[in-house]
């Protein structure tokens, strides 16, 4: 490994633990590590990657690919973020294909047509059923500055997989104004909680805790406050962690779990 795999866990990591809260900040850090024999399935890949799996590990290049692929964070912004059109962001983040595109997909049509995060930049929906290949020569222009000892060819493709037929249009389920979840089954939802995500989480959503300087982030917190980047999380998994991902199920399950998530506990009280 090229740096030490240790990341904040966030949704269904695959660690048991008892609330972050209550932790030290070194049990802390050595809580969301992962040893060895998790390495090939966290940043690894399998000898016949499915469909479902090349859709999942192509949204964790596209949420955080250093992480996703155990690489060294990039130094420096990157050369091709409007650092004139946004000064608020810098550094290692302008790398990631999110600070541009959105957790929707959807760029300056979206969630970030305003705030900290806009850009001006186009979302990546109009790519939706283009040619991978296509996509991959694409990620490789001027304005994707990436390396191969970045990201190789072979895992550029699963970014073009998740490009070209692994979004979801989230305004299906998503208020944008409120940025709320607002449809699902979430009696669906809480049948598939109860029996993957709770062996991390808890049934209460807040076994694990990531929140800093005495707040508090759980599940609900998130789910309630980002359902755009929880969505991202459930469905291709958190990068650099070992967890669980719901990408081989119908996207209505998926949905159905957002439903119940964002009504979990959002505090210790």
């Amino acid at each position: 490994m090229k740096k030490n795999a240790r990341t904040m866990a966030m949704l269904t990591a695959g660690i048991l633990c008892v609330a972050a809260s209550n932790l030290s900040a070194e049990a802390d850090a050595e809580l969301f590590e992962h040893g060895p024999e998790a390495q090939i399935y966290i940043h690894g890949a399998p000898q016949v990657p499915s469909e479902a799996w090349m859709r999942a590990a192509g949204g964790r290049i596209y949420d955080n690919w250093w992480d996703a692929l155990d690489r060294d964070p990039p130094e420096g912004t990157n050369p091709a973020y409007p650092v004139d059109v946004n000064q608020a962001q810098s550094g290692e983040g302008t790398w990631r294909c999110k600070e541009c595109h959105g957790w929707d997909y959807q760029g300056a049509d979206g969630i970030y047509r305003q705030g900290s995060h806009f850009t001006g930049i186009k979302g990546i929906m109009g790519a939706q059923g283009r040619p991978v290949e296509a996509i991959a020569a694409l990620l490789r222009d001027e304005n994707h500055p990436y390396t191969t000892e970045m990201i190789t060819d072979e895992e550029m493709l699963r970014v073009a997989t998740f490009v070209s037929r692994g979004l979801v249009d989230m305004r299906t389920f998503i208020d944008y104004e409120t940025r709320t979840v607002n449809a699902g089954d979430a009696n669906r939802g809480r049948e598939i909680f109860q029996t993957t995500c709770a062996a991390c989480h808890g049934f209460d959503g807040r076994a694990l805790d990531w929140g800093v300087d005495g707040e508090h982030n759980f599940v609900g917190t998130e789910a309630a406050s980002l359902p755009d980047e929880v969505w991202n999380k459930i469905y291709n998994a958190h990068p650099g962690v070992q967890m669980i991902n719901l990408r081989a199920f119908p996207v209505e399950e998926a949905i159905n779990v957002m439903a119940y998530i964002a009504n979990l506990p959002t505090g210790i009280e």
